[in-house]
């Protein structure tokens, strides 16, 4: 048959295969030996160069182990206790294993052996001890063998077995405390699921029970292992300068705050400062509870101006004040008090640090300074343009005269910002106020807040007669100036409430008047969640009958007071003007985003608190509530550098719109798109719909306001949460440049302002990336608005540096569009940016060394920032005077060193670059590339400054602002 047949023809086949098999079998016996051969003459070389001292260690160890397992009990013990003190006194390299450990490697099974069978505890013991450590090269992967017979062992000494062996044993701590949380988890979710079984009806959960009562039999609670960690393993890393370590340990177990009890003089510097970096670096909420210990152990050990450092980056009001109360030193507690003041937070105290707090003494420290640097005589805008250097015919300089009048005062104001002196405004007869034209008066008019900035007592009285003029825009425009004057500073009277009350209760019917007074209001009160404003801003947000751009002023302003501070009822007020209001009319209207910036500014830095308004923002329908939704979210994350939600904002801002056409090449031409996707929810439908507000020539005439754009709004989100820390900043400054190649047009236009938030008044190069080299290209770009905003950003970046190349860079760009009156007015108002307070001013929203934000500034640069997002419809339209936000980000950038009755100090400080010291051994330089001078004297962003004399102390470890010196009792002089 067929099947008997079948394997006499296969035959031929398969004893060749048999044949093959046999000899690839013969071929690896050959190697195997082969390397056997050579394994045994490897063996037999190195068992010859083995030193006589070596053969006799090997013999030692050999008859230690077999003394070990000896039926005597003193013999095991003596053997035990001769191999655990050969182990400890052995030294070793960085390269090499410790010798007895090295020779006692191939006993460690028989030693595991011995334990098993040993009966006598203290024998026990230990062999345990032993096996700790031998574990530690022979264990597998993962077993974690050598922590688990630590914790079988004697217990106690735990850095007695050397350095490496603690850092060995904390790795698996980590790994163990995390394994037995998930199998503790597990079995939870077990009982669960069985016990919920049971209610519902018989059958299998019975079976899953006994699976999760075998599960809690096995499982090991993980707080077992805290008194190891608590007990031994934190204080032999601490007092062996190994803090970082203890750190990542009890973070690893969740127990941070065990380490407060380590912290001496000696090494709490060092803590701090990995604390503070440790916390960029973590998810909320564990990054606050990191700054908490931190500002626990910096309480405990009296620092109290860093540990206020930390509250105010918190956010903390009960901890700000409670810092406040603990500290006894009259003149440490009025350090304390100028910090506040240069933060603008103000907790009530007594009155002579109210008066600090008022931040009364900032005009005298300034015109100090710029007498000091001689710059007091005003600059007129001429001298900031430098117009003789600009190669153009003078028949262009005549352009568009009423907006280069317009420029000439806001340079004017930025220029001149706080001297109270200027050669436009401030002169007899004010002709150049009338050089404007109609709602240029309302800008020409609030430049005097600026001019006369922070002197109260002084300005009001300058300002007062334009309060009586009939003019409505002029007087609108002195009422924004009542507002820019107090900004920054307290004074008891409330000036600012007083006089612009009656402008924005009901009744009022002009809206100009009202705009101007609710944003003096915003910008006086900025920060300070003052329940006045609230009472008279909410009945104006919340009557259906006001029009947009009142209520929108009225929820900028309501943002800028109550920044950070979730507030629930303003937020439920915003989203309902929101969800009440036409949603064309919204969409239609570009003030609209002024009320999300509003509603975002409220939960400025708060992360997960601003959950409950993500909620409502998801019921505004439309564009308005994607741009609403995502202003929240990046308003919330501002700073935190917070990686999940960068990538999420990427994403985003790098999708493409779906093209329906094919011949549609440049988006800020697409049209159709921007209408067919007009009606759908989402960044693409805002991104689809702002694709055709460019200025291209053919987008329709009648679209007079381009549309919110949800995606411009997360491309300026990635800068404003990546910005908190270094890192972050130069990964998204090369990010930007990657989107900025590929991006739609509303991406591409967000651009130049992102780079703008992440190098506020730093144009300098950061680690070889120079962001005004790159929005020096963007400035020629073929979109209009994105060139515009290109131009601004670098006015933004250079802010208050003086800086000569980017000033250079301005006047060619001054010459290249002298006959674009839009992108030349840009250009003028980047102008006075750059030479703002004639230098001596910055705009960034972090302090030098970039480890506080200033909140009151960073809500000011995000509202400036949305509004640019649209700089051709509101600033280069009736809205201008929105730029007056950024006199809330300005203030002096100035060390200037006082003694204990308040009165100049002048010492010798060096300035130079701050240098990253964490985690270095000994005491580094924390600075480099320094110069000596004498204070008072500037510091920029990314400096750090510190006395060059032992004579005096300062009272706060951080030299900015206004420090006090106090004498150095150990100090003898030559």
């Amino acid at each position: 048959s067929a099947r008997q047949t079948a394997p006499t023809r296969r035959e031929p086949k398969d004893c060749t295969a048999m044949a093959k098999d046999e000899a690839t079998k013969a071929e690896k016996k050959g190697e195997e030996a082969s390397k056997e051969d050579s394994k045994a003459k490897k063996g037999k070389k190195e068992a010859e160069d083995i030193s006589e001292e070596d053969m006799a260690l090997i013999e030692q160890m050999q008859l230690l182990v077999t003394r070990s397992a000896d039926s005597e009990k003193g013999i095991r013990i003596n053997a035990l206790t001769a191999m655990a003190k050969e182990i400890r006194e052995a030294t070793s390299s960085m390269t090499s294993v410790p010798k007895p450990l090295k020779f006692l490697r191939p006993h460690y099974a028989t030693l595991k052996e011995h334990y098993v069978g040993e009966t006598e505890q203290e024998v026990k013991l230990m062999l345990a001890d032993v096996l700790s450590v031998l574990a530690m090269t022979m264990a597998d992967d993962g077993q974690r063998e050598s922590l688990e017979y630590k914790l079988l062992g004697s217990g106690g000494q735990v850095g007695a077995w050397g350095h490496e062996y603690v850092r060995h044993l904390a790795a698996e701590v980590g790994e163990e405390y995390n394994a037995r949380l998930a199998a503790a988890d597990m079995a939870a979710d077990k009982a669960r699921s069985s016990a919920k079984a049971a209610v519902d009806g018989p059958g299998a959960p019975s079976d899953v029970g006994d699976d999760a009562m075998e599960t809690e039999v096995l499982v090991q609670p993980a707080e077992l292992l805290l008194p190891l960690v608590v007990d031994e393993m934190v204080p032999f890393f601490v007092q062996n300068n190994a803090e970082a370590e203890a750190i990542d340990l009890l973070m690893e177990v969740g127990k941070l705050e065990a380490l407060t009890p380590h912290v001496d003089a000696t090494n709490c510097d060092r803590i701090c400062m990995y604390l503070l970096q440790v916390a960029q670096y973590v998810p909320e909420p564990e990054d606050a509870q990191v700054l908490q210990v931190a500002i626990t152990v910096l309480s405990k050990l009296g620092k109290y101006p860093e540990a206020l450092r930390l509250a105010l980056r918190l956010q903390d009001d009960e901890a700000i004040a409670e810092i406040m109360g603990a500290c006894k030193d009259t003149l440490v507690t009025k350090q304390m008090a100028l910090m506040l003041s240069r933060q603008g937070v103000r907790p009530d105290l007594d009155e002579e640090l109210d008066r600090l707090m008022d931040g009364t003494h900032l005009p005298e420290h300034y015109q100090e300074l710029a007498r000091d640097l001689d710059v007091l005589e005003p600059k007129t805008p001429d001298d900031i343009y430098k117009t003789h250097l600009e190669k153009r015919p003078a028949s262009a300089a005549a352009v568009d005269s009423a907006r280069a009048n317009l420029a000439s005062t806001f340079v004017n104001a930025f220029v001149n910002l706080g001297f109270g002196a200027d050669k436009l405004m401030l002169t007899e007869g004010n002709k150049w106020l009338y050089k404007n034209k109609e709602h240029g008066m309302m800008s020409a008019a609030a430049s005097l807040g600026a001019l006369l900035a922070w002197d109260v007592d002084g300005g009001l009285t300058q300002i007062d007669k334009f309060l009586y003029m009939t003019d409505i825009n002029i007087k609108a425009g002195a009422l924004l100036a009542v507002g820019i004057l107090n900004s920054g500073v307290r004074n008891e009277c409330e000036p600012a409430l007083a006089l612009l009350t009656e402008y924005v209760e009901p009744g009022k019917t002009n809206p100009q008047l009202k705009m101007g007074a609710m944003l003096g209001l915003g910008l006086a009160y900025i920060g300070t969640a003052k329940e006045e404003v609230l009472e008279l801003l909410m009945p104006v947000v919340s009557d259906l009958d006001t029009p947009l751009e009142v209520v929108a002023m009225a929820a900028l302003s309501l943002g800028l007071v109550f920044s950070g501070s979730c507030h629930e009822d303003i937020a439920q007020a915003l989203m309902s003007v929101l969800m009440e209001r036409d949603a064309a009319a919204l969409e239609k209207d570009s003030l609209t985003r002024l009320i999300c910036v509003g509603a975002g500014l409220l939960y400025m830095g708060r992360q997960g608190q601003v959950e409950i308004a993500l909620e409502l923002a998801k019921a505004v329908p439309g564009q308005v509530g994607a741009y609403c939704t995502l202003t929240l979210e990046t308003c919330a994350y501002t700073g935190t550098g917070n990686v999940l939600k960068v990538q999420r904002l990427l994403g985003l801002a790098g999708e493409h719109l779906q093209k329906d056409d094919d011949d549609e090449d440049e988006p800020a031409t697409a049209a159709a798109p921007a209408a067919a996707s007009a009606a759908a929810p989402g960044p693409r439908a805002a991104a689809a719909a702002a694709g055709g507000g460019g200025s291209g020539s053919s987008a329709p005439k009648e679209k007079e306001w381009p549309k919110l754009d949800a995606q411009s709004v997360a491309t300026l989100g990635v800068a404003l949460v990546a910005g908190g820390e270094e890192l972050g900043t130069e990964m998204t400054i090369r990010n930007f440049n990657h989107i900025f190649q590929y991006g739609d047009v509303p991406v591409r236009r967000a651009v130049p302002l992102g780079l703008a938030m992440l190098a506020t008044s730093k144009p300098s190069n950061t680690n070889g990336s120079s962001v005004v080299d790159t929005l020096s290209k963007m400035t020629h770009d073929q979109d209009v608005e994105t060139a515009t905003n290109a131009i601004f950003a670098m006015g933004l970046c250079a802010g208050g540096t003086n800086n000569s190349k980017v000033a250079s860079t301005l006047r060619s760009l001054a010459t290249y569009y002298a006959k674009e009156p839009g992108l030349l007015f840009a250009v003028r108002i980047a102008q006075g940016l750059v030479h703002a307070g004639k230098g001596l001013v910055t705009l960034s929203p972090y302090h030098p060394d970039r480890s506080l934000p200033h909140r009151n500034a960073l809500a000011a640069l995000i509202a400036i920032c949305h509004v640019s997002l649209d700089f051709k419809g509101l600033v280069l339209g009736k809205h201008h005077f929105l730029l007056y936000l950024l006199v809330a980000a300005m203030r002096p950038r100035m060390l200037i060193t006082v003694d204990a009755e308040l009165k100049p100090l002048p010492v010798t400080v060096r300035v130079g670059t701050s240098v990253d010291v964490v985690g270095l051994a000994g005491r580094p330089k924390t600075i480099t590339g320094f110069q000596t001078h004498t204070t008072p004297v500037l510091l920029q962003i990314g400096e750090r400054a510190e006395l060059a004399t032992d004579e005096y102390l300062p009272l706060t470890a951080v030299l900015e602002g206004v420090v006090i010196l106090k004498k150095n009792p150990d100090f003898q002089g030559p």
